[in-house]
């Protein structure tokens, strides 16, 4: 342990290139529009899904399911109808998106720059405290190298969505039980699952499980085979950032759906065909 502690206290921060100095650059675009605007709606999202998620109902808010649309805050629901009035369903599934999410590559970056401007962004420099900064060896960032396992956990939840999709589609209850449903509310549950699985299988991790540690992708058939579904999670990779800003702005209108459907502000306009 002593050894170890000793490697921890040696590891800072390499100095590069960048201006010493907090937000000091020889950039002359605005560099600092992007970054403000990627925190900003991260801020916004993340505390209005916290608070639907683990605040509203406790205190009296809306419900979280209405005619066979089940918020995906809350999905899969736990312990239904058996839970103290002060604990929300969504508190016993949400820690494992969230902590996919958190400990995300792409988020990772988001995050860093807008919360604790390392640095701020590109070539330009961020505060000097920073120099003390052990990397992901240290508590608290150490805790970001659990990203594959919340990778594997979140599949868990993510099917339960997907599951969730046929009392979308097919009411279980009701004047149309039964009939199949084409409307706005399954449209857009179907789109917010298709959005978290691309989300889900653009993981830089899922990426380097499926080919990383391969030296030789035509040394066998089954190589080959490794080989094409690495390219295909490529591919989905590539726009990682885009899947995972459309997935997390899809969950929030889904959740803010139901919820306006609980309320009796909005009706679901939808077309029921008898099956």
């Amino acid at each position: 342990m002593s050894g170890q502690s000793a490697v921890l206290r040696a590891l800072r921060k390499p100095r590069g290139t960048a201006q010493e100095g907090f937000g000091r650059t020889n950039r002359r675009d605005r560099w600092g529009i992007y970054p403000l605007v990627q925190g900003t709606a991260f801020t916004i999202l993340a505390g209005y899904l916290f608070f639907s998620g683990i605040v509203w109902n406790p205190i009296g808010g809306p419900a979280f399911e209405v005619d066979g649309y089940l918020s995906p805050l809350f999905s899969p629901w736990l312990f239904k109808g058996q839970l103290p009035w002060f604990i929300s369903p969504g508190l016993l599934i949400l820690w494992i998106p969230l902590g996919f999410r958190a400990t995300c590559y792409y988020y990772r970056k988001a995050y860093y720059r807008f919360y604790f401007a390392d640095p701020p962004g590109c070539a330009v420099g961020e505060p000097t405290v920073h120099r003390k900064y052990r990397m992901e060896a240290a508590f608290p960032f150490i805790l970001q190298n659990l990203h594959r396992i919340f990778l594997y956990l979140a599949f868990i939840p993510l099917t339960f969505l997907w599951i969730d999709l046929i009392p979308a589609f097919v009411p279980p209850e009701g004047p149309h039980a039964g009939a199949l449903r084409i409307g706005f509310g399954s449209a857009l549950f179907l789109v917010n699952v298709v959005l978290l699985t691309g989300f889900s299988l653009s993981c830089n991790s899922l990426r380097h499980l499926a080919g990383g540690r391969s030296d030789c992708f035509s040394c066998s058939r089954r190589r080959r085979v490794q080989y094409t579904l690495w390219q295909r999670l490529t591919r989905l990779n590539t726009h990682h950032m885009g899947w995972a800003w459309a997935s997390f702005i899809s969950v929030t209108l889904a959740d803010v759906y139901v919820r306006l459907l609980a309320m009796g502000v909005v009706t679901d306009p939808a077309v029921f065909i008898q099956i």
